[in-house]
Formats: structure tokens, C-alpha cells, sequence
């Protein structure tokens, strides 16, 4: 009968488990000096070599002729520990005997002395699954169980386990296996089995593994079930994955806020029997390169990944920013949630899409940010805003628009009565033409600062006195720094007391998430006309001595 691969190749001496090797040489030292430990506790996520190494122990403390730390293999003790006939080695599954009942029944058996052996093993897989009370029943006899015994003990969720268990054993951690390791390891199988696997396809095999060697001898049983020489594309057809090309054009759809494209490839994908909650977890994975890609300069292990896989997601990177790949990959996050418990995983995608193409129906922070750096680009780059380019201030001063004169008929339509005397001219006042002050250009290097009403608003509500102060005054961008340009003549001394200074900053830096070195400018006076009625109003008060500022 056919074995599967991850069976057939499984290690049977220390030298031959992959990325294991911190691990792997103690154990090796231990057996060699002969100082054993009555419990061990091996922890690591899945498919890392845990019970591959509790099997390995079990017949290097046993074997009859052990060979530098591993088993022979070959003596008559480690063939029937292989195949099962000696009882001295006895694995149990966790999961399915949890029960009190099942540990006092082991608790009963470890008082029986070994038929064959050295030692008596017992192989607990997936402790963690113990009740409570299965735990305490066993707490006694892994503290000070006999001396022909040995409790090695393998979990993926070493959290679960009580203190008093942890305390009781020598405790080895597995991490996951590199993919550099993954991919030699299943380049060397499939070439034992005669099998032809391409660098490519090894080392996508390797990413697909997630650090998990069985799991990547799994996937090359599956493509070696479909062909024998396996590439990107047989890997790909396999496992149902889109691949980063199509995980590409999904992203520049959504940065093009296309969603009628977006739509159509995720049918085209749906139709093509592509797992949607499979595309989903890759897009995550893809989003997770480029958010490493903005944020590190030199990725090195980070990302396992082509030169020209790396190249096109760096572009993709640089051309998404940082603020929106974690907005993507929030919405991403929250629809694998709920892909897994939805009536239809396509509406799930689909929604998704639509909310990532148009950051409007999305409320979440991550949106916001997101809708902020678009506004922020727009201005920076000249976009279009509210369907008008948008240019820089004007250097010469734009009248107003005068108001349209009221419409009277033609002279024509109403002829004027013969020799009507003409008529009398109103009495009326004059009106007095109100000063006007001349805009002042800009000078070359100054632009207006358009935060500055957003700050003032701002700081109503933060410091309602320094508003008052602040009231009515305008503010320019020159070199980088923040000109305020002020009438009141105090204003420099108010800011240098209090922690007025601070506060303004503050505020600006709240607005504009940025800091600016500051600086006042007087405004220019209007020079009032000569012939101005305010300023006669005044010197006649003046000559008369009438204070008309004071106050009633």
C-alpha cells in the first residue's frame, strides 16, 4: 500500500531532522554524557519535528548499539520500536484520552519494569488536551515517577499546560523551519522519488508550508499525484492559490478605485474554483510583504521571495504608501472572520472589494487615515479639487465681481413724453466710498498656509483666551517656516509667557500632524484717505475733548 511522503521520509536519527538543530544537539549530548531527564516537555507549532524527535529519543535511550547520541536502527530493539511489537514505548494521543481514567491507568502501568528495553516511554501527543483533572492525577508521578521511566511530553499550545506541569520537565522549543530548509528537504524527495520540482515550485512549496516541513512534503504528494515534473504553475493549479501576479492586479485596482474591475476578477477567480478564503489569506500575505517593503530597507529573511517578485512589490509599495496597505489589510483581516462563519464567501470577497475601492464605506480609522493621505497627496501634487485644478495664490490682487446692475427696458420700448420737463434731482447724501485695503501680493518663496482657519478653530475650543488674541490674523509658509502675521503688537509678548508657545505648536501640530519653526510679521496698516469722515470724527472729538473711545 502507498505510504504518504511525509511518513516514508521521516527522520530516523537526529542528523536528519531539518532546522531542529539547537534541539537536536542537546538531546544528542544528553544521551552521549548519559544525563537523562525523567520528563521532557517539546513545544512548537505543527509539523516541526516534535513527535519525529520523542520517537527518535525513545529509541536512542533504548537501542543496543546507540552511534554518537543517534540509534543504529538496525539492532533488534529499534526495528521493533519501529514497527510497533515492542511495548515498551507507548504513545498516547491526548486528545482522544483526556479522562482521569486514562492517567491512572497509565499511572498503574509505569510500576511494571521494561520487557526489552532500557526504559519504558511514554510519547503524550497534544498534552495540553488533558482535563484539569487529568492533569493533577498526573502531577505526582511525572515529579518522581521510577527510574526505568521517561515521559516525554508534545503540545502545539504550551500556554494551555498548568505551571506545575511545566515545572516538573525539561522543556525544548521547535520553531518553525526556515523555507530555505523546507525547499532542500523537498527538493532531495522528490528526487529519491523520481520526481523533478523546479526552484521555483520548492521554494512556493516552502512559503505554503508556513515553517511546517510536513505540511510542504504534503503539498508535493498532492502535485506529485498530478505530474511529474512540477512547476509554478502545477503548484499553483494544485493548491488553488491566484498567485502573485493576480494578487498584483487586485491591488492596482483598488489603488485605481476600480471597482468594476476588481469584480470582474474576483468572478473570474470564483469561477475558476478558487478558494475565497484562501485568496483572501494570500492577499494578507502579499499586503504583509509590501507593509515589510515601506518599513525596513534591507528585508533579508523577512520576505522568501524572487529578486523579481521583490523588485515588483517594492514598486507596488512605494506606489500604494504605508497608510493604506494597513488599511487594507484591516479590511482583509476582518473579512477572513468572517469568511469562516458568512452563508456566501464570494458576497463576503466581494464586499470586501467594494469597501476597499471606495474608502467612503468604511468607517474604521484605518479608512479615515487612508481618505486623509489621499486629500494629502492631492494637494501636495496640484490634484483637482472639487472638479477645479488647483494652483498656486495669485500674485496680483482679483477684483471682486461686481453686482449685476438692475435691468431696465430699452429706451425705445418706453418713449419719453414730449417736451416733459426733466426731472427734479433727489436730495441725497453722497455716499462715503469705505477705505479699501489693496491685497499685497505674496512675495516669491511665500504661500498661504490653508490650515491656519482649521488651527484657529482648534484652538476656540483648546484656549479660548489665545484665540482672542489670534483672532483675524493670517498666516504664510516661507522656507519651511510658519509666518504669522499679526496687528496687535503684544501678541510676541503673550507668546513668550504662559506656555502660549507651546500651545500654538501644540494645535498646529494636531491639525497638520507636523512641527514648524515660527515667526510674526506686522501687518501692513491701511493708509487711510485724507479726506476720511472717521478720522475728521476723531480730531474734531480730539479738539473738542470729547474721548469718543471711552466707554459707556
Amino acid at each position: 500500500m502507498y505510504q504518504a511522503l511525509y511518513r516514508k521520509w521521516r527522520p530516523r536519527t537526529f542528523s536528519d531532522v531539518s532546522g531542529q538543530e539547537t534541539v537536536t544537539a542537546a538531546l544528542k549530548n544528553e544521551l552521549k554524557t548519559g544525563r537523562l531527564s525523567h520528563a521532557y516537555l517539546f513545544t512548537g507549532c505543527r509539523g516541526t519535528g516534535k513527535t519525529t524527535c520523542a520517537k527518535i529519543l525513545a529509541k536512542a535511550v533504548n537501542c543496543a548499539h546507540p552511534v554518537d547520541g543517534d540509534p543504529c536502527n538496525e539492532c533488534a530493539i529499534c526495528r521493533g520500536i519501529d514497527d510497533g511489537t515492542i511495548l515498551d514505548v507507548t504513545e498516547i494521543d491526548a486528545a482522544s484520552n483526556n479522562g482521569v481514567d486514562s492517567i491512572r491507568d497509565l499511572r498503574d502501568e509505569v510500576a511494571f519494569t521494561p520487557v526489552s528495553g532500557t526504559y519504558r516511554v511514554y510519547i503524550i501527543d497534544e498534552v495540553h488536551m488533558l482535563s484539569a483533572g487529568a492533569f493533577n492525577a498526573l502531577l505526582k508521578t511525572l515529579e518522581e515517577p521510577p527510574a526505568h521511566v521517561i515521559f516525554i511530553l508534545a503540545t502545539t499550545e504550551v500556554h494551555k499546560l498548568p505551571a506545575t506541569i511545566l515545572s516538573r520537565c525539561q522543556r525544548f522549543d521547535f520553531g518553525r523551519i526556515r523555507p530555505e530548509e523546507i525547499a532542500a528537504r523537498i527538493t532531495y524527495v522528490a528526487t529519491e522519488e523520481g520526481l523533478t520540482v523546479t526552484p521555483d515550485a520548492a521554494m512556493l512549496l516552502a512559503r505554503l508550508a508556513d515553517g511546517a516541513l510536513r505540511d510542504g512534503l504534503s503539498l508535493l504528494d498532492q502535485c506529485a499525484s498530478v505530474a511529474q515534473h512540477i512547476d509554478m504553475d502545477t503548484v499553483t493549479a494544485v493548491t488553488g492559490m491566484a498567485g502573485q501576479d493576480t494578487l498584483a492586479q487586485l491591488t492596482d485596482c483598488v489603488a485605481a478605485q476600480d471597482a468594476p474591475a476588481a469584480l470582474a476578477l474576483v468572478d473570474q477567480l470564483y469561477r475558476s474554483a478558487k478558494d475565497m478564503e484562501r485568496l483572501c489569506a494570500e492577499w494578507v500575505t502579499y499586503l504583509r510583504n509590501l507593509m515589510v517593503l515601506t518599513s525596513v530597507r534591507e528585508v533579508g529573511e523577512l520576505i522568501v521571495a524572487t529578486p523579481d517578485e521583490l523588485n515588483a512589490m517594492r514598486a507596488e509599495a512605494q506606489k500604494l504608501g504605508l497608510p493604506t496597505i494597513l488599511h487594507m489589510m484591516e479590511v482583509l483581516q476582518g473579512t477572513l472572520d468572517r469568511l469562516k462563519g458568512g452563508v456566501s464567501r464570494r458576497v463576503e470577497m466581494e464586499m470586501a472589494v467594494l469597501r476597499l475601492c471606495d474608502p467612503r464605506l468604511d468607517d474604521s480609522k484605518a479608512a479615515l487615515i487612508h481618505r486623509v493621505e489621499v486629500l494629502e497627496n492631492a494637494l501636495k501634487n496640484g490634484a483637482v479639487m472639487n472638479g477645479a485644478p488647483r494652483t498656486s495664490p495669485p500674485t496680483a490682487p482679483v477684483e471682486p465681481a461686481a453686482e449685476p446692475a438692475p435691468v431696465t427696458p430699452a429706451p425705445e420700448t418706453i418713449p419719453a413724453p414730449i417736451d416733459a420737463p426733466p426731472a427734479p434731482e433727489a436730495d441725497v447724501m453722497p455716499a462715503i466710498p469705505a477705505p479699501v485695503a489693496a491685497p499685497i501680493p505674496a512675495p516669491a518663496g511665500e504661500r498661504p498656509f490653508d490650515a491656519w482657519v482649521d488651527v484657529l478653530d482648534y484652538m476656540r475650543q483648546s484656549c479660548p483666551p489665545l484665540f482672542g488674541i489670534l483672532d483675524g490674523t493670517t498666516a504664510l509658509l516661507k522656507d519651511g517656516s510658519l509666518v504669522i502675521c499679526v496687528e496687535n503688537p503684544l501678541l510676541a509678548q503673550l507668546l513668550k509667557e504662559g506656555g502660549n508657545k507651546e500651545q500654538l505648536q501644540n494645535a498646529i501640530r494636531h491639525v497638520t500632524g507636523q512641527s514648524y519653526p515660527m515667526a510674526l510679521r506686522r501687518k501692513q496698516q491701511i493708509k487711510k484717505p485724507e479726506n476720511d469722515p472717521l478720522s475728521q470724527l476723531l480730531t474734531a472729538g480730539r479738539d473738542s475733548g470729547v474721548n469718543v473711545n471711552e466707554k459707556e
